[in-house]
């Protein structure tokens, strides 16, 4: 983003070409392939925090992850664009306006680069949505939440512009933040700290200590964060916005200090986790690690050497596995760590700039200034901090003030019955089976809440018609049962039930030497009668009714008997 032609309009025969949109088809083609790549992070986040909670809530958060598309994707077209990079006049350092409801027509000389460029900020303004959805899992009212992210996109817009619009003020003061430790990710997770702040913790999350609560799916939990390491690595090497020139080099560097980063911050994590729990591996520990250092190396993916990288992420990791425990003391109930992941990791990502960053001759993404280990004076950090301190400031405000509203419209937490029974259940009407619901469902029948809608509700992986004629053979088959039982009473030891092999209970001649009658179910002649089992010229399948024993076979209307 930060790269060094954002922000640098370029002089074209008659008109200036703004920095966002000087791109020729080489960095179109690299800026488009980055953006269909970030947009399967979105996959990552939505394994990863359904592997966090509990099975009963895994479609619900799922669920929040496509609206955050949908919804969230839909205003940034509509006004959030606008507000990050809008060329409106009435812009101003605070906020851009203009360019609302993007849609450059045929001909026009921009229409690829803008096209481009519009699509590479929605994959990054939805992935900062999404972050918040894993804070607010297990207790949030679905429909308040896709009011919420309907609306979240100002609270990720208007910061966003600061730092990487021309018109923001942070960016004319020299801000560095190339893919966005600061506007996505610190603003993600301090809007998912207030968030989860507001909303309280889960009902008894500490009832039994600080303890993390059991993952419901740890594997989904592992292979959410290869898919998000795998779509980082375009966040960051994207982040050049091209490959033209000598952009190409720097994103290859990106890539490589990215995965360096990712190294440092897993191998300090697995220390930690083997000394804190005693020689074993806390799964969440790895992992949030892991992302914690990815985090902390974006604002300055390629400003950095290898070694450098290793350290920032090792610092950011350990600054994530501390901050974990902490929030849980706080009270804050947050299921995934995002507040820890991207909000204290974000603040630290965008410190380290002010303090390794080199200068990335011949692009002026740092505007000739060298981080305070590597020659430079104290500015640069002294405008990292100012950066960092901003977007806390305005991710918590803005969202507190954004659930208070929402609240006074639709409740922003669930029922306390509908957070035992979950969201798939009450939100979505999908039931899991051997989760405990059946429980949960006795146990608030004596107070009195309506279970109508969902008594009935079929567990999922189950085909009700399937169930209900397999429920009919097997009556049909004790029905025969007790046939067998009353001819051996009416004709003692010289009635006889025969089953050759192969044959099934529809084959099956009972014989009754006694009577001189043979009962036959594969005689086509014999009656049909409904309510009970019998052979129609279409179907073998058994109708089964309430029937009462007869006292003599002959006389039993279900039945015919052939002499």
């Amino acid at each position: 983003m930060n790269n060094g032609t954002v922000g640098a309009p370029r002089n074209h025969s008659n008109y200036v070409i703004p920095g966002l949109y000087d791109l020729s088809v080489e960095d179109t083609n690299w800026v488009l392939t980055s953006s269909f790549i970030i947009f399967t992070m979105q996959t990552g986040f939505g394994m990863l925090e359904s592997g966090c909670v509990s099975i009963k809530n895994e479609v619900n958060i799922m669920m929040k992850n496509v609206i955050d598309i949908v919804l969230g994707g839909f205003t940034y077209w509509l006004f959030g664009y606008g507000m990050s990079f809008g060329r409106g006049p009435l812009s101003n350092p605070f906020i851009a306006i203009g360019d609302f409801m993007l849609d450059p027509p045929v001909g026009d000389a921009l229409m690829g680069q803008i096209f481009a460029a519009f699509l590479f900020q929605l994959s990054f303004a939805t992935t900062a949505t999404t972050i918040v959805s894993g804070a607010m899992a297990e207790r949030c009212n679905f429909k308040a939440y896709c009011l919420f992210s309907f609306l979240n996109t100002v609270v990720y817009c208007i910061p966003a512009g600061w730092v990487w619009g021309e018109h923001g003020f942070l960016n004319k003061l020299g801000a560095v933040d190339i893919a966005g430790s600061g506007p996505v990710h610190l603003i993600g997770g301090a809007s998912a700290f207030a968030s989860a702040a507001m909303l309280g913790p889960r009902l008894g999350r500490y009832s039994e200590g600080y303890d993390p609560l059991p993952l419901g799916n740890p594997v989904n939990a592992c292979m959410g964060l290869f898919v998000l390491w795998w779509g980082w690595l375009a966040f960051n090497s994207g982040s050049t916005y091209g490959v033209s020139g000598a952009k190409w080099q720097y994103a290859a560097r990106a890539a490589v200090m990215t995965m360096m980063g990712s190294f440092g911050g897993g191998f300090t994590s697995s220390i930690y986790s083997f000394w804190r729990h005693g020689g074993g591996m806390d799964i969440m520990d790895l992992i949030n690690g892991v992302l914690g250092s990815l985090v902390s190396i974006t604002a300055g993916c390629f400003l950095y050497r290898a070694w450098e990288a290793l350290v920032i992420g090792a610092i950011g990791s350990l600054f994530c596995v501390l901050a974990m425990p902490l929030f849980d003391r706080m009270g804050v109930d947050d299921p995934v760590g995002a507040s820890a992941v991207h909000g204290v990791c974000g603040i630290w990502g965008v410190i380290a700039v002010g303090l390794f960053a080199d200068n990335p001759v011949p692009l002026d993404t740092t505007n000739g200034r060298s981080g305070l280990f590597k020659g430079g004076d104290w500015y640069l950090l002294g405008i990292q901090t100012l950066s960092a301190f901003c977007l806390v400031c305005w991710g918590i405000c803005s969202t507190f003030l954004l659930l208070y509203v929402i609240n006074k419209i639709i409740p922003i937490r669930m029922d306390p019955h509908e957070e035992l029974l979950g969201a798939d259940l009450t939100e979505h009407r999908i039931r899991h089976s051997q989760i405990g619901l059946s429980r949960a469902i006795s146990a608030l029948a004596p107070i009195k809440v309506d279970l109508k809608e969902i008594a009935g509700i079929q567990p999922i992986g189950i085909n009700p018609g399937h169930e209900r004629s397999i429920d009919q053979l097997r009556a049909a088959e004790d029905k025969l049962q007790q046939w067998q039982s009353y001819l051996e009473q009416v004709s003692g030891p010289r009635a006889n039930l025969k089953m050759d092999a192969g044959q099934t209970p529809s084959d099956i001649n009972f014989k009754s030497k006694t009577a001189g009658n043979v009962f036959s179910r594969r005689n086509p002649a014999r009656r049909s009668i409904s309510g009970g089992l019998y052979r129609s010229n279409n179907s073998e399948l058994p109708v089964i009714g309430s029937v009462n024993l007869p006292q003599k076979p002959e006389k039993d209307p279900n039945f015919a008997w052939v002499d």
